[in-house]
């Protein structure tokens, strides 16, 4: 008897040691969370009209945002970006006419708050984009404005004191460059549009017009923003990214002393060394433009199957970005509303879509996701509105569906199935997307952890690293061949670390066995 109960012990532990030492990416779903309530998450980027109707009117809505937060939180974000809700006369809204409402084809304030709320209970944080580098040509601070100057006599010079909107915007008596426009009923004015004529640049260096978007803070906060999204912020004064960073930090510094936790990331599409400048602002996150887009360090290293450049990437990411603000915080993605998705850069291929996916999710700071990324949806050519389809919930169910943009190019279909199909598959994009996602959750060292290389283990198509946060230390093994490979620990600072988690493809799996880690294609494990 005592020989039998004894044999089963062994077996019981052999089986134990055979699971601890073999981990797939499907296996990763029974570990625990280790969520932290910081900064630090996981962003889900909305363009409200193309996500989720509550009200059948074909238009998405706030309501309908609410309604799906259950779908965000389940595949791992706590972290909400709208993009703009402001009213506006256009499609996308980053033509403002009122800062402090919300436009009524999404819903109402009290809508806002209700998301707020709701999102808070979940444990997710809720910003949303603020287009301050100009109004729209309808804002009334602009009309006013206009309709003073066009008033004036010849050669007669505005007066502030009598309409204060002139020190509003970039106005002047000539045409000082290709984006200046005549001011409407005048042939004596001019104001600078930067990027489109109906879209006036705003004066960000006068105090009133600072004193302005402070008010509109203080609008959001107490209907329970979280965060500012900052869109085209080195735009705010042409060339001058000492003047932005200082338009930035005021901004921040004023936010924060209504919420220490509030949140801030901004738009600098650039290089970056740019980028690196601009955390001199002391705000603590930049988009991060050179790890994304389609000839970004994440795309590259999926293209050519090279996790060494990506981890070089990530190291001088660390380096330049913690001179300029030690506190900082990336901002990764793949791909955003402005840019072809994702699954387009990559051809349709699932299985380098997955891999990116993979690569996003083990880099440091707080990921962002475009809607419908994660089920490979598709854009087409240039066009915006191609770029903010519906999200595609169903192709058979048509609740929540919404129309999309009216202008958008019709027949944009991708070759990937929808939402609900891909829910039950769980070698779907969209599973993946879990996987990597609970993985990151569960291991905090990922977002948070101080990056070294582990030299040796990384060669051609493989790549390790540690990160250390805090007391805690994690290896990433990267294997991006397109065969199997063996990743021998010995000797290195993972060769006493145990398999945490992995990601793979389909349901192969990691293997660890003596201290050698066997990794299939595409794959990447988690050690501590």
């Amino acid at each position: 008897m005592k020989k039998r109960i004894l044999s089963a012990v062994v077996v019981l532990v052999l089986f134990a040691g055979v699971l601890a030492g073999c981990i797939s990416g499907h296996g990763t779903q029974e570990a625990k969370l280790n969520i932290m309530d910081d900064n630090y998450r996981n962003y889900y980027e909305i363009f409200v009209g193309s996500f989720y109707d509550s009200d059948g009117d074909g238009m998405g809505d706030l309501k309908g945002v609410e309604e799906k937060l259950d779908y965000i939180s389940d595949l791992g974000c706590n972290g909400i970006w709208l993009m703009p809700i402001m009213p506006s006369p256009t499609y996308h809204k980053y033509d403002t006419t009122d800062y402090e409402a919300v436009d009524e084809a999404y819903g109402t304030a009290d809508d806002f708050k209700e998301l707020a709320s709701a999102c808070h209970e979940k444990g997710i944080r809720l910003i949303i984009d603020v287009a301050m580098n100009h109004s729209s040509s309808q804002h009334p601070w602009f009309t006013q404005a206009c309709e003073y100057l066009a008033g004036l006599k010849a050669g007669e010079k505005p007066d502030d004191t009598v309409c204060p909107y002139v020190d509003y915007y970039h106005f002047s008596d000539k045409q000082e460059g290709t984006t200046y426009y005549a001011v409407p009923g005048s042939s004596s004015w001019w104001y600078e549009g930067s990027f489109w004529s109906e879209m006036p640049d705003l004066n960000l260096k006068s105090p009133a017009v600072q004193k302005e978007f402070e008010e509109v803070a203080d609008y959001w906060i107490d209907l329970g923003v979280d965060g500012f999204r900052m869109d085209a912020a080195m735009h705010y004064e042409e060339n001058a990214t000492n003047a932005n960073c200082d338009i930035l930090n005021k901004l921040y510094t004023y936010c924060k002393e209504k919420n220490p936790q509030f949140y801030m990331v901004s738009e600098v599409w650039a290089s970056e060394n740019v980028i690196a400048d601009y955390y001199a602002s002391g705000t603590p996150s930049m988009f991060n433009f050179d790890a994304g887009t389609a000839k970004g360090a994440l795309v590259n290293a999926v293209r050519k199957g090279d996790p060494v450049s990506l981890v070089n990437s990530m190291l001088k990411y660390q380096n330049d970005f913690s001179q300029k603000n030690p506190d900082y915080i990336d901002a990764p993605f793949l791909s955003n509303h402005d840019m072809a998705r994702i699954a387009n850069t990559l051809v349709n291929d699932p299985d380098k879509i997955k891999t990116a996916a993979g690569l996003l999710m083990t880099m440091n700071g707080s990921p962002f996701v475009y809607y419908g990324e994660e089920i490979g949806m598709n854009s087409s050519g240039t066009k915006d509105e191609n770029k903010r389809i519906p999200m595609v919930w169903s192709k058979t169910d048509t609740t929540g569906m919404t129309k999309g943009p009216a202008d958008m190019d019709a027949g944009i279909e991708s070759p990937f199935p929808a939402e609900d199909e891909q829910e039950k598959d769980k070698d779907s994009i969209l599973s993946y997307y879990k996987n990597a996602l609970r993985l990151r959750n569960q291991n905090p060292e990922i977002a948070r952890g101080t990056i070294e290389k582990v030299e040796s283990l990384c060669k051609d198509s493989q790549a390790a690293i540690t990160k250390t946060y805090q007391d805690s230390t994690i290896g990433i093994v990267y294997n991006l061949g397109e065969e199997n490979g063996t990743v021998d620990l010995k000797g290195t600072a993972l060769e006493n670390m145990n398999l945490q988690g992995s990601l793979t493809l389909k349901e192969e799996t990691v293997q660890l066995k003596d201290r050698k880690l066997e990794m299939p294609a595409c794959s990447i494990a988690v050690l501590k």
